[in-house]
């Protein structure tokens, strides 16, 4: 029993998840489905592994602002080659600019000592202005029927997306708990310095842990432009915010290292729930992003109040 207690003081944003769970279940019949569940998984898919890669930056004390403009890069450019008929070349390709973009934050930001909010706010709107100027403003349609699959296509009737999350997830907590990258991120964000003093090449892992965000923007790319069969100039904008708005409410800590991956699912849970069950009982779109705003705001304050 202690155990389980232990559990939910390490983890309060499960306590909320349930909570939220049981209030839409009561105010709609239609929330509490599996073809419901899955479809709030099959949502939440894109924002939450954008959010795992946010996950390792924000413990690592640091932010990345240019996670949408990324995602937006990526996609038209790997759009431009899948349009043309390779499959691989685009996937990898579009990949290919998101790690290439995540490596370049991280080494400014390693090796020239910058801050990573103007670094990233930076690159936010570089990469923007590169995906305006790629696509001439215009989106990219007309996409493999085998790449839509991607986003659209079902494996024992669980949507694609799903398994890519599930799979992201599983190698972020692994990588997290068990390897030198995942104990070197919570080193350098509670003590950048003491890290470096004991030997650890800091640098190194920055560029990785920026690369790693870079990346997981790109794959979740991938997967909206296979959902849609285009990839649009205005992809990604605002989803740098629902990123760490998913990781804050998971409890990781803004000032760093503090916090896991399995949190960030639970946030982004959290936002796809309110989302879902707000539509279900027909609240107003009006309303739903200062419900969302509120529920964040609360859980920072909690959080807060936890720490004293």
């Amino acid at each position: 029993m202690k155990k389980i207690i232990d559990f939910f003081r390490k983890f309060p944003i499960i306590v909320g998840f349930l909570g939220i769970v049981v209030l839409f279940s009561l105010l709609s019949d239609r929330f509490l489905t599996l073809s419901n569940f899955l479809n709030v998984l099959r949502q939440i898919s894109i924002n939450a592994i954008m959010a795992f890669g946010m996950t390792f930056v924000i413990l690592s004390g640091g932010i990345d602002l240019s996670v949408g403009s990324v995602f937006a890069f990526a996609a038209v450019v790997g759009a431009s080659i899948l349009k043309g008929g390779s499959i691989l070349w685009g996937i990898l390709a579009a990949l290919g600019v998101g790690a290439a973009m995540g490596t370049f934050n991280g080494f400014i930001i390693a090796r020239m000592n910058l801050q990573p909010f103007i670094v990233t706010l930076s690159t936010m709107a570089i990469a923007r202005s590169f995906t305006q100027v790629y696509t001439q403003g215009r989106p990219i349609t007309g996409l493999p029927a085998a790449f839509r699959e991607l986003g659209r296509g079902e494996l024992l009737q669980v949507p694609i997306p799903i398994y890519i999350m599930a799979g992201v997830f599983i190698a972020g907590f692994y990588i997290l708990t068990n390897t030198k990258l995942g104990l070197y991120t919570y080193s350098i964000g509670g003590n950048e310095e003491a890290t470096r003093l004991s030997g650890v090449k800091v640098n190194r892992y920055k560029v990785i842990i920026y690369m790693i965000s870079g990346l997981l923007s790109a794959l979740s790319a991938l997967i909206l432009t296979a959902r849609l069969n285009s990839a649009q100039p205005i992809f990604g904008m605002g989803y740098e915010l629902d990123a760490i708005a998913a990781v804050v409410l998971g409890g990781t800590s803004l000032s760093g290292g503090k916090g896991s991956i399995i949190g960030t699912l639970f946030g982004a849970l959290v936002m796809g729930i309110i989302n879902n069950g707000m539509n279900l009982v027909n609240v107003s779109p009006f309303y739903q992003q200062a419900v969302k705003g509120a529920v964040i705001l609360l859980a920072v304050m909690a959080e807060r109040a936890g720490q004293k």
